[in-house]
């Protein structure tokens, strides 16, 4: 699904990449403060990350909107996510200018069951 979105995306931010997955500046991953995300103690590292979906321009610093998508029947802690999102707009070397949580609905009646934008 994130994919698909991703695609439709595109066409409406010709001057972005949007791209799936993507964890990469430049040669060295995206990483996260450990502030952001659940660690273990004697990570001092931080966490690579991988947003579902963003838009950004590769090879710069120019990273635009990052979103994250979630199934309703995840058993996963919606927070986890936002605390992610949170992240990504205040971490100082990523700097995304927009964060959006999608939750979509799964079975019989498919659908956007939430979207959220979050602040950092």
């Amino acid at each position: 699904m994130s994919y698909r979105f991703a695609m439709y995306l595109q066409q409406e931010l010709p001057n972005y990449h949007v791209d799936c997955e993507y964890n990469r500046t430049g040669i060295n991953p995206k990483r996260l403060d450990p502030v952001y995300l659940p660690t273990e103690a004697d990570d001092t590292e931080g966490k690579t990350v991988f947003p579902d979906v963003i838009a950004h321009i590769r090879g710069t610093d120019r990273n635009h909107l990052v979103v994250e998508f979630k199934k309703s029947s995840s058993t996963v802690n919606r927070e986890i996510d936002f605390r992610k999102l949170r992240g990504y707009k205040g971490d100082v070397r990523l700097r995304y200018e927009h964060a959006l949580f999608i939750e979509l609905t799964v079975g019989d009646h498919p659908g956007v069951a939430r979207a959220e934008w979050v602040d950092a």
